[in-house]
């Protein structure tokens, strides 16, 4: 656990916020149902605040069964009228609906012999490669210095929605990548800086 020195200055409260700095953003994942659950709270984060889904998050897991993405891709109409009807989550249909069809996604990736790990996995920036030089290698020292989108988002964001999913722009995408350690964003002087870095370091790339 970190302490409150030098710690990303959005995470110091409340303590929902805390305890997903400190045990959650940036940590490297490589699991396709997190992935997929991340994706789409992200998508229904839009025009909200993230604590908003924070709070409802153990929610939004059983109403979408854990997001398994074969499961919740079985999802048909009367799912979606349930889930309207569900005041625990974000009742919104378009993102309702985007989660199904990012699930969708998901299984047929899957069906094909692909994963979504694979996918946003390459578009992490590489050292000393065509993204040589890239912001995101660089340790931020201020929140302005997080930008909202990145080229490598916006070429994850094309491939996403090539291959059916929705919600998920660059902003939406970039966010993700954030929060899923395929880039390091908390700043330069953060304890969690190091910690994820290690693991990071230490991560096998699907």
């Amino acid at each position: 656990m970190v302490t409150t020195d030098g710690i990303c200055p959005w995470a110091v409260e409340p303590p929902e916020n805390r305890r997903y700095h400190d045990e959650e953003w940036g940590v490297p994942v490589v699991d396709d149902v997190a992935i997929l659950e991340k994706l789409c709270l992200e998508g229904f984060q839009s025009g909200l605040s993230w604590l908003t889904i924070l709070r409802k998050r153990d929610a939004f897991r059983r109403a979408f069964r854990g997001f398994v993405p074969e499961t919740v891709a079985a999802f048909g109409a009367r799912d979606v009228e349930r889930l309207l009807a569900d005041a625990s989550i974000v009742r919104h249909r378009g993102k309702i609906e985007a989660a199904v069809a990012n699930a969708r996604a998901v299984r047929e990736m899957h069906a094909d012999g692909e994963s979504l790990a694979a996918l946003l996995w390459r578009h992490e920036p590489q050292v000393g490669g065509a993204r040589a030089g890239s912001r995101a290698h660089r340790a931020p020292r201020a929140l302005a210095d997080l930008p909202a989108s990145t080229p490598e988002s916006t070429e994850l964001s094309k491939e996403l929605r090539r291959r059916g999913f929705r919600f998920v722009g660059p902003t939406t995408a970039y966010a993700a990548m954030q929060s899923l350690g395929v880039v390091n964003d908390h700043l330069a002087r953060c304890p969690a800086r190091a910690r994820v870095e290690s693991l990071r370091a230490a991560l096998v790339r699907p």
